[in-house]
């Protein structure tokens, strides 16, 4: 057996496949575009990077699912899904070899066009469809289908990939007791209630990859993974105002109960109209007759999207799934937050600072001692923040499609490799890489690391945490919300999952506040939370006096953009 201690651009997978440039990112492996010497064609190698990190157990678990994904995809015979080469092991982890797709995820299509025209996402819907129905003849359910794992080949052929959680008909489960597996925005409400998947819920899946594809958001996310799982079973979508004819297909398809749906078949006579433009009329037999809003809901429910999330900030525990997909229940990884020096608890008040859900056991070692110290008095300075931990589900993106790293908020003159004037970049010893203003020095306090020009009034920091305890960043945020309104006149700006360096497992937190002692007055922060492929969590924060935030967040966008992690 080869073993390794690095993977990267040249190295060479059993005597054959030499390996190019990475094309693709997932929450539990990487995706390569590599060179078969003996057949002299180009192919893609999905490395399974999770198999680092985990114990013997769960490595042989992981395994176990991907030669399931590769027997998945040998059962069918399809011009619309990846055909699966090889398998092979190399430093002690399993590789696919797979058929190479020259072009982009119906993810990074529909973020780079913002959304897709109707009748180009129901042509790709009914690729989609066929390559399905062959799933299903052959007794395979994908259970994952979503904008990632949809390739668009830039010759117009529409594939679909990543068959890493299917389950085959007469095969034994290895999906462990109380796991959901999948990503949980794209999960058909029968799933989520712990039911029996089966065609229709690969087809609620597609429905609500073609909202997402049309409209530019998924119908059905919200702040945490507790909340996207409420709207899923319990939430009808906002109304496809985009998708043209289109609209009443992708209402078919989403309905909550699978007996409701359109057949594989219905479905893509249903597409196919709507490709060609025509109102497809056997659609309106699924539609109801009348359509419940989110607001709606809100208005019965007596709350709106922060009551929703407040539900769920305090549950933190659960069962991972050990794939390669989102799940309620936490992953591997872990982070850290800051908060306020306005914040911090007065003496005497232990209680209040426990979250209303202790985190998984053996976790809150970090979590006692930062509060242990925040009591005690001992954080100083202004605008001063704790380090905290949490963990995440997984990027809804998959490690089927190729996808490229992005930065939250718009591009900047500086983007690719350009270093904007004015900026210059540091090598941090701690691993990573960033681009700082010129005239800011580094600065340490416990296991922060800022830069500031001004002894924190303007500051850059990082915070990098291997063993978080939340299940995602955004729930992690939500946790020390609740913290801060109780401290001080906190008000947010924005709490929502945002995309960063192709990471679902991201969290993008701002928020305003009053600064009562080191720097007095209108403070502004901004916090870009995320989980690398390892497992470890990156904050990166800028805060600074309300009268200059302008400049700040533009500088914000640059250091995002040309953030490097240790390994990049």
């Amino acid at each position: 057996m080869e073993h390794s201690q690095s993977t990267g651009a040249g190295l060479l997978l059993a005597g054959r496949y030499r390996l190019g440039e990475s094309i693709g990112r997932g929450g539990m492996g990487k995706v390569w575009r590599a060179h078969d010497e003996v057949l002299h064609r180009v192919v893609a190698v999905k490395e399974l990077t999770a198999g680092r990190f985990v114990a013997e157990a769960d490595r042989l678990v992981l395994h176990a699912r991907t030669q399931k994904e590769a027997r998945a995809a040998a059962r069918i015979t399809h011009p619309g899904v990846v055909t699966v080469h090889d398998v092979l092991e190399h430093d002690n982890r399993p590789w696919i070899v797979m058929q190479y797709v020259d072009g982009p995820s119906l993810a990074d299509a529909a973020k780079e066009a913002g959304t897709i025209e109707p009748r180009e996402a129901a042509r790709i819907g009914l690729h989609v469809v066929g390559a399905l129905r062959a799933a299903h003849a052959a007794g395979v359910l994908h259970r994952d289908v979503k904008p990632g794992n949809v390739l668009l080949a830039r010759d117009g052929r529409v594939l679909i990939t990543d068959f890493g959680i299917a389950a085959i008909e007469g095969d034994s489960t290895i999906t462990r007791t109380g796991e959901i597996v999948g990503s949980i925005d794209y999960l058909a409400p029968e799933r989520v209630q712990g039911g029996d998947p089966g065609p229709a819920s690969d087809l609620w899946s597609l429905g609500a990859t073609l909202y997402t594809a049309v409209e530019g958001t998924s119908p059905f996310r919200r702040t945490s993974p507790i909340s996207t799982m409420q709207a899923v079973v319990a939430e009808e979508p906002p109304h496809p105002e985009k998708a043209g004819p289109l609209a009443s297909v992708i209402v078919a398809l989403l309905r909550k109960d699978p007996a409701q749906r359109p057949r594989a078949d219905e479905a893509e006579r249903m597409l196919l109209d709507a490709m060609e433009g025509r109102a497809p009329a056997a659609a309106q037999a699924y539609v109801p007759t009348q359509r419940v809003t989110r607001e709606d809901l809100d208005s019965t429910a007596g709350q709106g999207d922060e009551g929703r999330a407040g539900d769920g900030a305090g549950t933190g525990s659960g069962t991972g799934t050990g794939t390669g997909t989102e799940s309620l229940a936490g992953g591997p990884p872990k982070a850290t937050a800051r908060w306020p020096q306005s914040a911090q608890q007065p003496q005497g008040a232990h209680s209040t600072l426990v979250p209303s859900s202790p985190p998984p056991s053996g976790r809150g070692r970090w979590r006692s001692a930062v509060l242990a110290a925040l009591l005690a008095g001992v954080v100083a300075g202004g605008a001063v923040f704790a380090a905290m931990n949490y963990a995440g589900g997984d990027r809804a993106g998959g490690g089927g499609g190729g996808r490229t790293t992005s930065a939250t908020g718009p591009a900047t003159k500086g983007a690719g490799d350009g270093i904007p004037a004015g900026w210059h970049r540091v090598e941090d010893p701690a691993g990573f890489s960033l681009l700082v203003p010129n005239g800011w020095k580094r600065q340490t306090e416990r296991d922060q690391i800022d830069y500031t020009p001004d002894n924190g009034k303007h500051r850059i920091r990082i915070s990098i945490d291997k063993n978080p305890d939340f299940e995602n960043p955004c729930m992690h945020a939500i946790d020390l919300e609740r913290l801060l309104k109780k401290r001080m006149n906190y008000d947010r700006v924005e709490l929502a999952q945002a995309t960063y360096r192709d990471q679902v497992r991201s969290c993008l937190w701002e928020f305003t506040w009053t600064e009562k002692e080191t720097f007095p007055g209108p403070r502004h922060a901004i916090d870009q939370m995320y989980y690398e492929d390892d497992g470890t969590e990156y904050a990166i924060y800028m805060s600074s006096p309300e009268s200059s935030w302008e400049r700040t967040r533009e500088q914000f966008d640059i250091v995002l953009q040309h953030w490097r992690a240790p390994g990049d």
